[in-house]
């Protein structure tokens, strides 16, 4: 069964800063933890499987977009509030990122 518009409607997706990054060694593949301040929504954690592309000291200050509203799951012994996306490349994932500093929490269109 496809998901439908409504099962959509309950997940967003939004930009944040990482404020904290560092390796997630108990990942089955290679990933790093994230903290991610998403403003009035607070701080949200991921483990992602970036690795190939950046190191954590990389990421710590920049802004990523992220998929809200999932079930929390346990990476690796680590919680996982939320989805960072990317796209696949032979080089490893690309992080989605906006092109100029927004708000942190900002929806993406």
């Amino acid at each position: 069964m496809s998901p439908s518009i409504d099962d959509f409607a309950d997940l967003s997706i939004k930009v944040g800063t990482v404020t904290r990054a560092e390796p997630n060694d108990g990942a089955r593949s290679p990933a790093l933890r994230l903290w991610i301040d998403f403003g009035p929504d607070g701080v949200r954690q991921s483990s992602a499987k970036v690795t190939d592309r950046y190191a954590p000291e990389d990421l710590v200050g920049t802004q990523v977009a992220a998929v809200t509203g999932l079930e929390p799951l346990r990476v690796g012994g680590f919680r996982s509030d939320v989805l960072v996306i990317g796209a696949l490349t032979p080089d490893g994932v690309v992080l989605l990122r906006p092109d100029g500093p927004v708000a942190d929490g900002s929806g993406v269109a």
